[in-house]
């Protein structure tokens, strides 16, 4: 139920665990470079290709693997680490638990997913009162408390509810409504009719919700699915585009409680408010997209109840079908695995299952992994290069020639007021009111969702948790949260290739370095810098000043813009925009910090590679990954992230220290004339 407004380092969340056979931090002297040299392909010169030329052979030789739409740098950290979640899972199943304790609780999650015979006894029937509760509405007025219901148990709706704080007053919780319901990735899928691959995806779906529905027991299967995909496709067509709802200031709509009903008069808003458990709490809310609930008024009155029963039978169908029987499993992944993503085998049932009881016990599970796996000396250095990055962020912004001495001294301002948080939060999430049965899975990922439902509405009216965690540690990811003024960085992702603790200091910071920076560089991208350094909305910038900054942004969008993975599929350069101011000015920060950390003193020459090298060679190697096509679709056109060959490749072409290191010349691959180059911070 959480919207996405945390600026996360990538955006499909992975999770995994430092190895416990890391050693501790060799002397100085003895540390390796950190650059995996066995991947480079001298043929491909840096100048022309750095991606390929550092990583070149693992893109000839690397195969994704079969239960895998990706592969790499992420992905490989996050699959190579499953068994030792498995081991931290399977050890809170031994033995007899006492009854509530989190062992019990891990433990019987687990049993009841891997216990397949059981399952299969079962069938869709775990669902039945469910499909009851929806089949039992006699009317449209009846809509809004069922839709209340299936938003408590995580079924993906119309429009849903997010609590966070209020962004124009960052000392308060506040209820977002936002657009949602569509089953395919994207508004485009509907919509784009001069696109066959997209056209194709529309056929399948259409198909594939008719297979589920059948399996849940619909005589009528055929025609509703032809239903739903006629509604989903009106509701497409009243949403707001992804790079619409980029912006801040437009998707803050602050809405009285008592006026809802001007923008939905058809619907039941105090069934509806009472049934997500907001009415009473609040005397507002925040509506993201105004004119996508009026349209959504009149997609409910021109849309039969029937069909309205038919698309919530099969979303509440979509959000359980993991847990369910094996037809409908397979079936789901043929479409959303196989025609979606170009997976090929389904994950094997206990990655499956590691995946499940981490979803509902995260920090549960957390706390184990921090106490068996996380050496302590990890988070200290950490703490340093946190420290040497914001020092580096605060010299730039004094030295930026774009930017007047009077947004600068609020840019200082704000950047003093960043809160670190470093591999695992000093509070733990209560997970004591969730109860979990080793021969019930439905019924535990049921009452898993309504407790974090009811975990977030339940800050409604009480003091900001600043002591809460937006990931869990085992997540190998980071990010900038604008209305807390945070950057995290989960524990897991404190390993190579992103933190080598045995490496040079350059590899660590051109690799850890610039996430470091990156996370920071969030809090003044496009979005980021329209809040100030307490999480409040407000422009603090001189009319100039924003002159400056969109000359700059418009550039990286026309450099991304250019990139093209895929005939015919280009990186969409203003939905991307964040995430590549992010890996810009991050980098380019990292490189100052990293000049500091010398104090003047000269770098050692490890494996023939000087200082500077392998700091950019760090950087690029992080980005190492390959694609399956449909998943390639489905990144471009959902993905605030650009493709990681145009992170690497992308990012170095505005690096100064870059070309200087590698001799770039006009005439180069890498080459951007310096009038072309961004550097923003």
């Amino acid at each position: 139920m959480k919207r996405h407004t945390l600026s996360a380092l990538i955006l499909s969340i992975c999770a995994g665990f430092a190895s416990a056979a890391d050693q501790a931090p060799k002397a100085p002297a003895q540390r390796s470079s950190g650059v995996d040299l066995q991947y480079m392909d001298k043929s491909t010169r840096a100048q022309d290709d750095f991606f390929r030329h550092l990583n070149g052979e693992w893109l000839k030789t690397a195969e994704i693997p079969a239960d895998k739409s990706s592969w790499g740098s992420f992905v490989k950290l996050y699959d190579d680490t499953q068994p030792l979640l498995l081991k931290i899972i399977e050890e809170a199943a031994k033995g007899k638990n006492k009854a509530g304790s989190d062992a019990q609780k891990i433990g019987d999650f687990y049993a009841a997913f891997m216990d397949e015979a059981k399952l299969e006894s079962l069938g869709v029937s775990p669902l039945a009162g469910e499909f009851a509760r929806i089949q039992a509405v006699q009317d449209k007025a009846g809509l809004a408390a069922l839709m209340a219901q299936l938003s408590r148990r995580g079924v993906g709706l119309p429009f849903d509810i997010a609590i966070h704080q209020d962004n124009k007053d960052s000392t308060k919780y506040v209820a977002d409504l936002y657009q949602g319901g569509l089953g395919l990735p994207d508004r485009d899928y509907y919509l784009k009719a001069d696109d066959a691959k997209l056209a194709d995806y529309r056929a399948k779906y259409v198909t594939h919700i008719e297979k589920m529905l059948a399996l849940a027991g619909d005589k009528e299967a055929a025609a509703h699915a032809q239903a739903v995909m006629a509604l989903e496709t009106e509701l497409a067509k009243v949403q707001w585009s992804r790079v619409e709802n980029r912006d801040p200031v437009k998707t803050y709509n602050k809405v009285e409680i008592a006026k809802l009903g001007e923008l939905m008069p058809g619907f039941q808003w105090k069934a509806w408010l009472d049934g997500v458990g907001i009415a009473g709490k609040t005397s507002y809310v925040i509506v993201s997209q105004p004119s996508y609930l009026q349209g959504l008024d009149k997609v409910i009155a021109g849309t039969d109840l029937a069909t309205w029963k038919a698309y919530l039978t099969w979303s509440t169908l979509r959000a359980y079908s993991d847990y369910l029987n094996k037809a409908v499993v397979d079936q789901q992944f043929e479409f959303y695995g196989k025609t979606l993503s170009g997976t090929k085998e389904l994950r094997p049932r206990w990655k499956r299952g590691v995946s499940t009881v981490e979803g509902a016990l995260g920090e549960m599970i957390g706390k184990q992994y921090v106490a068996k796996y996380f050496p302590a000396e990890r988070k200290q250095r950490m703490e340093a290069l946190v420290k040497n990055l914001l020092a580096a962020y605060k010299q730039s912004i004094d030295t930026l020639d774009w930017m007047s001495p009077e947004t600068k001294k609020e840019a200082q301002a704000k950047l003093a007021k960043f809160t670190p948080k470093i591999a695992y939060p000093n509070k733990w999430k209560d997970y004591s009111g969730l109860v979990v049965k080793r021969d019930d899975l439905v019924g535990n990922v049921m009452r898993s969702r309504e407790l974090e439902h009811n975990r977030e509405v339940g800050k409604l009216g009480k003091p900001i948790d600043r002591a809460e965690w937006g990931m869990t540690p085992q997540t190998i990811n980071a990010y900038y949260n604008p209305e807390m003024n945070e950057i995290v960085f989960p524990a897991a992702i404190l390993q190579p290739p992103f933190f080598n603790a045995n490496a040079d200091d350059a590899v660590n910071y051109g690799a850890i370095g610039a996430v470091i920076g990156h996370e920071i560089s969030h809090g003044f991208d496009d979005q980021g810098a329209q809040y100030d350094g307490d999480g409040n909305l407000r422009d603090w910038w001189t009319k100039a000043d924003h002159e400056n900054f969109d000359k700059k942004t418009g550039q990286l969008v026309a450099q991304y813009e250019a990139f093209s993975p895929l005939p015919g599929y280009h990186v969409n350069g203003k939905l991307t925009l964040g995430e590549n101011i992010a890996d810009n000015s991050g980098l380019a920060i990292a490189y100052k910090a990293y000049k500091l950390s010398l104090k003047g003193k000269p770098a050692p020459v490890i494996d023939g590679l000087t200082g500077d090298q392998r700091f950019f060679m760090g950087f690029g190697q992080v980005w190492r990954s390959k694609m399956r096509d449909d998943a390639m679709i489905a990144r471009l056109k959902t993905d605030p992230h650009s493709p990681g060959e145009f992170r690497a490749n992308g990012t170095l072409r505005n690096q100064p220290g870059f070309y200087e290191t590698f001799g770039v010349k006009p005439g180069d691959k890498m080459y951007l004339d310096p009038k072309d180059r961004v550097t923003i911070w």
